[in-house]
Formats: C-alpha cells, sequence, structure tokens
C-alpha cells in the first residue's frame, strides 16, 4: 500500500490490500481498467459486481470470472443529456472492445433521471460517482477500484471491506430496492451457495449460511456510511 487515508483501520488497510492483490492478479480486470483509464472519463470507477464476484471466486476456489455477467463502469459528468453521455458509450466502444465485457457505462449524473421508471422508486440526484456506491442494495456491492495514472489502485468502499472478505450479502436500505435484493440474493444463493445471506429488513426470510460455518452473522445493517478510500 502506497497511501491510506488518515482514518482507515489497519484492518480495513490489510483488506484493500488484499482486494488490490486479488484485483491485479485478474489479467481481465487489470486490462479493462487500463482502458478506462485511458478514456479519462471525470470520477471513474470499475464498481461492484465483477469486483465482490471476483474476491468471491478467489476465495472459494472457483474459476476466475465465474458469475460475472458484465462490468459496471461509472463516471460523473454533469451534462445531463442523454446526447453527451451517448457520445462517451460511441467513443468507449473501440477502446475496450478488446476487454472483457459486456461493460455498461453510465453518468452517475443521470441516474435519478431514469431509475424511477426503471425501478419503481425515487432516486435522489447524486453529487458525485462515488456517493451511488453508498445505495447500492447491498453493502458488498459497494465497492469502487480506479487505476491511478501511477498505477496505484484507488479503492473506495463507503462501508469498508468486511463482508466483502466475511462472505455475507447484506442489505442495504439507503433506497427501497428490495426487489432488487431479493433478485440478486437469489443468484448469489445458487453460484456462491458459502455466502451467507441475510434477509432484507422485514422479509420474511432467514439468513442462509454454508454448512459447516460457525461464525456467527449479525441480522444488524452495517453502520453508516464511511468515508473509507485507500490507494494500493
Amino acid at each position: 500500500m502506497t497511501g491510506t487515508d488518515p482514518g482507515t483501520s489497519s484492518e480495513e488497510g490489510a483488506l484493500a490490500r488484499r482486494l488490490a492483490a486479488i484485483v491485479r492478479a485478474d489479467p481481465d480486470l487489470m486490462r479493462l481498467l487500463a482502458a478506462a483509464r485511458s478514456l479519462a472519463l471525470p470520477q471513474w470507477r470499475l464498481v461492484a459486481g465483477c469486483l465482490y464476484q471476483t474476491v468471491w471466486n478467489s476465495l472459494t476456489g472457483r474459476p476466475r470470472g465465474h458469475g460475472i455477467r458484465d462490468y459496471d463502469l461509472i463516471y460523473f459528468d454533469p451534462d445531463l443529456s442523454w446526447e453527451a453521455e451517448d457520445a462517451v458509450l460511441r467513443r468507449a466502444a473501440p477502446v475496450l472492445a478488446g476487454c472483457s465485457g459486456p461493460v455498461e457505462i453510465r453518468n452517475q449524473a443521470r441516474v435519478h433521471l431514469w431509475f424511477e421508471t426503471r425501478f419503481g422508486s425515487p432516486y435522489p440526484p447524486l453529487p458525485s460517482a462515488d456517493a451511488a456506491l453508498a445505495r447500492y442494495a447491498a453493502v458488498v456491492h459497494a465497492v469502487g477500484v480506479r487505476l491511478d495514472p501511477d498505477d496505484r489502485l484507488d479503492i473506495a468502499a463507503p462501508f469498508g471491506l468486511a463482508d466483502l472478505f466475511g462472505l455475507v450479502l447484506r442489505p442495504n436500505p439507503a433506497i427501497p430496492n428490495a426487489a432488487t435484493y431479493a433478485l440478486k440474493a437469489e443468484r448469489v444463493r445458487a453460484l456462491w451457495p458459502e455466502i451467507a445471506v441475510l434477509p432484507w429488513p422485514g422479509a420474511d426470510d432467514t439468513a442462509v449460511k454454508c454448512a459447516g460455518d460457525t461464525a456467527t452473522v449479525s441480522n444488524g445493517l452495517s453502520p453508516g456510511p464511511s468515508p473509507f478510500s485507500t490507494t494500493c
């Protein structure tokens, strides 16, 4: 690790180094990160599924790429026009053509314009790309990585990385997103049965744990987002 936020605990720093090592060991992720860096999109990050799923595959001994359906690349441009976002998609297509995909690119400044129509719940405008992480349906989804010009990995994880390495899918009710969480939980149970899946608050469900797991998994939610960010 070459730099750490002063508020980062030694435990979180150690987990960040483990995440960085796993990402760096994955040639598909590193190729995509290098290509994304060349686009120079404002506040860009590779986020969510391709990261936590890569870690879970590493921890459970599954093949690289298992369960990864796409790669989410976010950025933040205050230009809210579809034309501006479409121009980014067109410019990115040839740059990312040689990378694993599909790559889903979304301007986080525009999410509030279409989220309610698609998912049925209001979505206040975001002030930044990283702010989107704290609204994802599960705590473990809230992780993003950027490859800096000096090749350091900049990691953002507003809830920390304990659930990621603890193999826990825990709901994040920042927005009413129970339906999305339920779908993702069902998929996780099928692809990574070792994962402890905690129920959405108020749902008629119980935590699902792997056989032989003697660790206690709390049904409580993680504390509010902390500004955990580090470079490795």
